[in-house]
């Protein structure tokens, strides 16, 4: 996980680079971003503000994280059984194990991607522009609760 403050200031300066406002709502999503160990569904994020503020809308959660996707500053993971979730840690494609139990999204190390995306260009002349590779299973924890594939939520 990238430094949580440097990450924030990185957002921050993304932002007012583009002469967008950093209001406080803002402020406060950008921090649950940056400081995130998974990867927050909008919905999730919304959740956390709330209490802080709550007149602020889903959608104004939704049109940020659009903002900041458009930018490069979050990525954005369509998953079918959990929705869409976002990392604002690792901005930029790399992989993920997703447990099919909990939900639970790891981000391992895995150096090699670099090459295998060097290869498939070469293999088939694409430009590649972006990739996504994500490995499914059960996490340790939903293993130990006893949880099959045919269980898995």
């Amino acid at each position: 996980m990238a430094d949580p403050q440097k990450r924030l200031e990185q957002i921050e300066a993304a932002l007012r680079k583009r002469g967008f406002r950093l209001t406080p709502q803002r402020l406060a999503m950008l921090r649950i971003i940056a400081r995130s160990l998974g990867h927050p569904s909008a919905e999730q994020i919304y959740e956390r503000m709330k209490s802080d503020f709550p007149t602020t809308s889903l959608a104004t959660v939704y049109k940020t994280l659009t903002l900041l996707k458009e930018m490069g500053e979050v990525l954005e993971l369509s998953l079918a059984h959990v929705g869409c979730r976002y990392d604002g840690n690792k901005p930029y494609p790399h992989p993920h194990v997703i447990c099919t139990g909990c939900g639970q999204i790891l981000d391992p190390e895995f150096a090699p991607m670099v090459e295998i995306t060097e290869k498939m260009a070469r293999q088939t002349g694409y430009q590649i522009t972006h990739h996504q590779l994500n490995f499914f299973g059960l996490c340790p924890q939903c293993q130990q609760a006893g949880q099959g594939p045919e269980q898995g939520g």
